[in-house]
């Protein structure tokens, strides 16, 4: 849905679910979709010049996804802060996630179990405190790009 930037997505409308619960006053979330290869090296064929053996193929040998996140500490928080993500983490499970749009909360482009591998407060004097995480998936997620769910494509 564009909005009054024209057809750039704000990032403000990606949002970030942890355990069924929005992460409240979340100030910045990245996705990551990570891809193992190898190198596959062939001897060119005898009609082909040398060089063409410079050229190594590639082949994808195993996928993850994770997700780093960061929000601001909040007093009166109603979603998932850190006090919430913490009784989580503690809980030594996996947690379902989702990301999604905000105006289309009903389609997540990404969805599935994942693990809370890092959870980091961190409070400076005189300042916000803020906390951060990162997720990583347990398993082959339920939706992501190319497998179901909405496609982040305007």
């Amino acid at each position: 849905m564009p909005n009054s930037n024209g057809n750039y997505i704000n990032g403000s409308d990606l949002l970030l679910k942890v355990g069924g619960k929005a992460i409240g006053h979340c100030t910045s979330h990245t996705l990551t979709f990570n891809s193992e290869t190898k190198d596959r090296a062939v001897k060119p064929v005898a009609s082909a010049a040398k060089s063409a053996g410079l050229w190594k193929g590639k082949g994808v040998t195993g996928m993850s996804i994770s997700i780093s996140f960061e929000g601001l500490r909040f007093y009166d928080e109603t979603e998932n802060g850190f006090s919430e993500i913490a009784n989580l983490w503690g809980e030594g499970q996996s947690v379902d996630v989702e990301a999604f749009e905000r105006e289309d909360s009903a389609t997540p482009y990404v969805s599935g179990k994942f693990i809370i591998a890092s959870l980091e407060e961190t409070s400076p004097a005189q300042d916000d405190a803020t906390y951060s995480g990162s997720l990583e998936n347990d398993g082959e997620p339920t939706t992501y790009p190319g497998k179901g769910g909405a496609s982040q494509e305007g």
